[in-house]
């Protein structure tokens, strides 16, 4: 049983930056990305990878952790057991990875966890899980995955708020042009992928200052 600190929510910032080794040609640009978002002041990032095996993605998540140090928080996709041995702040699930209870055994009760949800139905139940916060999209159409669930819209947003006292993360297809409206609909972060790449720093300088 956790205890309730494992589910107690935390304070998000603002942004939420999410680097994937897919958008980058090699992993010196992804790292390079990582130095320029943690100097322009983003202090959560999540390493997802859903194509290379165990041993590279512990490579990439130790190196991360080298440089990024305790500047961010640093949040392992799906992989439990990497967030331990990478030493990372947290784990993020996706609805077909391990459930939130087995991750929250693995991590313990001090490692941030959060979980995506794509509906009503999937936030009331992660709302109940020993999860600190839940995201909830896409909220726009995404470049970002080959089979993205339903677009849920602003509409999606406000409806999760209203489920949920927990910090909320909106994510999909969310860029500067649109961000604003998704935290006046409810979202306490957004995070971000594509719109973070084509010039890390004044993008994420930019995102920062709409965001505040």
């Amino acid at each position: 049983m956790s205890s309730m600190l494992s589910q107690e929510p935390v304070l998000l910032p603002r942004l939420y930056a999410i680097l994937d080794p897919g958008c980058f040609r090699g992993a010196a640009a992804m790292f390079a990305v990582a130095d320029d978002l943690v100097a322009t002041g983003v202090t959560l990032l999540q390493y997802r990878n859903k194509s290379d095996n165990a041993r590279q993605m512990l490579e990439h998540a130790r190196e991360l952790k080298r440089r990024v140090g305790d500047r961010a928080k640093l949040i392992m996709n799906d992989r439990a057991d990497l967030c331990l041995a990478a030493e990372f702040d947290g784990v993020h699930l996706g609805q077909d990875d391990l459930s939130p209870e087995s991750a929250r055994r693995i991590i313990g009760d001090h490692r941030w966890l959060g979980i995506s949800t794509h509906n009503p139905e999937q936030l009331a139940v992660a709302d109940q899980a020993p999860v600190n916060y839940l995201a909830i999209g896409p909220v726009f159409a995404t470049p970002s995955k080959a089979n993205p669930d339903p677009v849920v819209g602003l509409e999606g947003v406000r409806r999760a708020r209203e489920l949920t006292r927990k910090p909320l993360v909106a994510i999909g297809g969310i860029t500067r042009a649109n961000a604003r409206s998704v935290i006046e609909a409810g979202g306490d972060a957004v995070a971000v992928i594509s719109d973070l790449l084509p010039s890390p720093a004044k993008s994420a300088e930019e995102f920062l200052r709409i965001l505040r």
